[in-house]
């Protein structure tokens, strides 16, 4: 009986203990948890909700929505809207991201490395101007320039070239170009701080032995900055998979649907057809995408953290 008593008290004891060490991190994290909560997952919750009704902007369904299930998915799979959409996004991500700003950023970042503080200073303020402004704003300064009656129409003359309808022949080229114009300075920023982070031993045994300059980016610099490729393109492929401000500004995801990606065609369906439900349906296919991405991303980052 006493082995019992004493048994159980030591067993409250460890259980209070675990209380203890569990609140000295609960509480710090309960104001994190419930902004989370109320900005995140509450309306997340409610997205996905809405996309299994006939939610509508406007009329008896706007008032009182029934439940239809898997039709709003159904449709947009029938609907041939979802393929078209993926496809234009895929090449808008893998274009703009995965090759232009991440390989741009790359190369403005080897080149800077050993400049002098000036004109290092110069570059980045010019890139980070177009990164800091909203993206309507080089979103319209892309489309008056583009435009038939644009600056480069203007321009092209000059070198005796044709005047070009970029925004009408070729969009999604227009869209990736302008995308990548304004959003390469993150991918600037985030290699010049891994170059600064180098083992600067491995670059010194590289001088050493006569290594060229190509020779030590190839199989020096790029090898010890694999881990920072794959955090930036994680970090640059979620916001350009999202990317509509600057879509709408410069072509509104024409002519026609040659530029309707999939926040545009979300867009479109909720509030210019008034389907919020189907739109809805949209959002949440386009979060599933980014789920998936962000998984790969951390799996082929895991092993990279292990082996370090």
């Amino acid at each position: 009986m006493l082995v019992a008593e004493r048994d159980a008290g030591e067993r409250l004891r460890d259980a209070g203990e675990r209380l203890r060490r569990s609140s000295r991190w609960a509480v710090p994290m309960a104001p994190a948890v419930l902004l989370l909560s109320l900005f995140v997952v509450v309306p997340t919750g409610y997205a996905l909700y809405i996309s299994f009704t006939n939610t509508r902007l406007t009329g008896r369904e706007a008032r009182d929505p029934s439940w239809i299930g898997l039709d709003n998915f159904r449709k947009l799979i029938e609907s041939g809207d979802l393929a078209h959409s993926v496809w234009l996004t895929l090449i808008f991500v893998v274009f703009s991201a995965l090759i232009g700003q991440n390989l741009l950023g790359l190369a403005l970042a080897l080149m800077l490395e050993n400049r002098n503080r000036v004109m290092r200073a110069i570059v980045v303020i010019t890139v980070l101007s177009a990164y800091v402004y909203p993206e309507i704003v080089p979103g319209f300064m892309w489309s008056s320039f583009l435009a038939s009656e644009g600056l480069l129409n203007d321009i092209l003359p000059i070198f005796g070239l044709p005047e070009q309808r970029l925004l009408f022949d070729h969009p999604m080229v227009a869209v990736i170009a302008a995308d990548v114009w304004r959003a390469t300075a993150f991918s600037l920023m985030v290699y010049l701080a891994a170059l600064g982070d180098l083992d600067r031993e491995y670059l010194d045994a590289a001088k050493v032995d006569g290594a060229s300059y190509l020779r030590t980016v190839w199989h020096i610099k790029l090898p010890l900055l694999r881990r920072t490729a794959f955090t930036n393109l994680m970090l640059i492929t979620l916001p350009t998979l999202s990317v509509f401000t600057m879509v709408f500004a410069l072509t509104g995801g024409g002519p026609g649907d040659a530029s309707e990606t999939l926040p545009l065609l979300m867009y479109n369906q909720a509030f210019r057809l008034q389907e919020l439900a189907y739109g809805t349906a949209i959002s949440v296919v386009l979060l599933a995408i980014g789920a998936v991405l962000s998984v790969l991303y951390v799996v082929v980052l895991r092993p990279a953290e292990v082996h370090r």
